[in-house]
């Protein structure tokens, strides 16, 4: 049914046009052939001009002809039909730009014509931040699946919701299979898991908003590789909870689990990777010579090698040497007697 508007006076009186007038929303009349005959001032600000210069115009004189065609053949929908019309449109700003507005066309009557009536709310920069944030979600995607970093999206509560093809690889798990799985399933049982878990809980607990941290992966050949980690948090967003991003920034090399080792033994495999022979590994432990001979014998059965040169070597492959710091280290810090 159509709505009774202005009761024929002229465009712009009456008590409801005088209270339009001044309404942030952009409202229209048009009648059947497309010329204006009221608009307020939001909606001439759409274009660039006022609403005195729009009325007794035709649309075309504002659209381009792809536009004025196409809001011409709304009207003739709503007038057709009879009724009311909520939709979206597109509209070129007088810079050229697109613009977009949101809104009903309606039926009405002005005095003795037969017009549409519509209003609408701009909403280009909404539209245009949407737009944004969905390339910026595509080319993460892209950056995710296509970059060969590996990388997983994590819950507050700690479960793969997104994860990288080089992700699965290095884990030696289907994709399907990691995403859904719990993280801490994936963490080797090391020193160094509780001070993960500690940064975890304050980049979870609004404390920290990244974080670096070295962690050891147990990958589905329950194989162990020491990886460095980036993380970052993420803030809620639609349709997604806030989480915290992985990505693995450093690979040591994959190996089977090593026995466990003192700190003892570990400072004597840093002191070896040093050059210390057996007489300077005694004096900087404050050990006897026996002691340390007895230490070397053991760790030669559990490491696997008969020289010293293997024992650093092993050291490192099995990653309970750090291959990025001099002098020589353990990877963790956790050990009481590891060099800072």
């Amino acid at each position: 049914m159509a709505v009774e508007v202005g009761g024929g006076a002229p465009a712009g009186a009456g008590a409801y046009a005088s209270f339009a007038d001044l309404s942030p929303a952009a409202m229209f009349v048009r009648d059947a052939a497309g010329c204006y005959v009221w608009a307020n001032h939001a909606y001439a600000h759409l274009y660039g001009t006022t609403r005195d210069r729009m009325v007794g115009r035709h649309l075309g004189e504002f659209d381009a002809p792809d536009d004025a065609a196409r809001f011409m053949a709304l009207d003739d929908e709503v007038l057709t039909g009879s009724h009311s019309l909520r939709h979206t449109l597109t509209y070129r700003r007088p810079d050229g730009s697109p613009g977009h507005a949101a809104g009903y066309r309606f039926p009405v009557s002005w005095g003795a014509l037969r017009c549409v009536a519509g209003t609408y709310v701009d909403v280009s920069e909404y539209t245009h931040a949407l737009d944004g944030r969905r390339r910026a979600e595509e080319d993460l995607r892209a950056l995710r699946d296509h970059s060969g970093l590996p990388c997983v999206r994590l819950s507050a509560d700690g479960v793969v919701g997104e994860a990288s093809a080089a992700a699965a690889e290095l884990l030696r798990l289907r994709l399907r299979d990691l995403v859904g799985s719990p993280a801490d399933a994936l963490l080797a049982e090391t020193p160094e898991r509780a001070a993960l878990h500690a940064v975890w809980g304050e980049l979870t607990g609004g404390r920290r908003r990244n974080a670096q941290s070295s962690a050891v992966l147990v990958d589905g050949d329950r194989c162990r590789r020491r990886v460095w980690v980036h993380l970052s948090v993420v803030n809620r967003s639609r349709g997604r909870d806030a989480g915290v991003w992985a990505v693995v920034t450093r690979l040591g090399l994959r190996h089977e689990p090593h026995p466990a080792l003192t700190p003892a033994q570990v400072r004597i495999l840093a002191l070896l990777a040093a050059g210390y022979d057996n007489a300077g590994v005694a004096e900087a432990l404050h050990l006897s010579r026996q002691t340390v001979d007895y230490h070397l014998a053991r760790l030669r059965r559990l490491l696997g090698a008969a020289t010293r040169p293997a024992l650093v070597a092993r050291a490192y492959v099995l990653g309970i040497l750090s291959p990025h710091s001099w002098p020589p280290r353990s990877t963790t810090a956790a050990h009481p007697l590891s060099p800072a």
